[in-house]
């Protein structure tokens, strides 16, 4: 999934079809690729051309993996980020969500968006540009590994989970209310692979997860590894967040 940042697009290595072509591209070019073997991330696949432009595979120095993509061929690079069936929200499950944001912000231009009152005081929203793109804070210390998780914008929740278990898929979490009539469900696939999902329900006269109830909730949860607590900001203004 695409990442937009101020030079260079970071694209998590998923099928071309879901590329959210809000958040848009730049150059993965060798001089980027090179800063970020000198910043202590690891290229995995180095700059190859494909059919969705010029592509790396990467991983930051606290092995989160991504990739950069010069010249992506879909989208329009001027819309706002999210859409139905692109990714609205971008949460990076960081060892250290400090050096990890200043990891991105020397390597892609990000910048510290507006704070929210959060629960966890490691969190950090991050904007590419004028968009607020999403948040990165510190994982719980018996999460496995760092990673980026892909939050994935629908019209009916209820109905995408549906879906998601007809398919094969499970519900780790969820649905949990952030605000008003947004709410989350964290997933995973039929092959293993975590993502969420975000969008609006058709149904909401009672928190289905009981530790949404009766507050704007976060919360993330894999098998036994989980962690949740309470947003206390507000709605976006102008800004896209979540």
């Amino acid at each position: 999934m695409e990442l937009r940042d101020c030079g260079t697009s970071a694209v998590g290595t998923a099928d071309a079809d879901a590329l959210p072509t809000s958040e848009r591209p730049s150059p993965a070019a060798p001089s980027v690729v090179d800063r970020l073997k000198r910043l202590g991330g690891t290229v995995y696949v180095p700059p190859t051309d494909s059919n969705i432009g010029r592509f790396a595979v990467v991983a930051d120095p606290q092995t989160a993996t991504l990739a950069l993509v010069k010249g992506l061929k879909y989208g329009d690079p001027d819309a706002a980020p999210g859409g139905l069936g692109r990714v609205c929200w971008h949460e990076l499950f960081a060892a250290d969500a400090k050096a990890a944001f200043e990891f991105y912000r020397t390597l892609l231009g990000w910048q510290k968006a507006e704070p929210m009152a959060m629960p966890i005081d490691s969190y950090q929203l991050f904007a590419a540009g004028k968009w607020t793109m999403g948040g990165m804070f510190d994982k719980i210390v018996s999460a496995p590994v760092p990673f980026w998780l892909y939050y994935f914008e629908v019209a009916d929740l209820d109905l995408a989970m549906g879906r998601v278990t007809t398919e094969g898929g499970q519900i780790t979490r969820g649905p949990i209310e952030l605000w008003g009539d947004i709410w989350i469900a964290h997933c995973i696939d039929s092959q293993g692979a975590v993502f969420a999902l975000q969008g609006q329900r058709a149904k909401t006269s009672g928190a289905d997860d009981p530790q949404s109830a009766s507050q704007i909730g976060w919360s993330a949860k894999w098998g036994d590894t989980s962690s949740r607590g309470r947003l206390l900001g507000s709605k976006r203004k102008g800004k896209r967040v979540r």
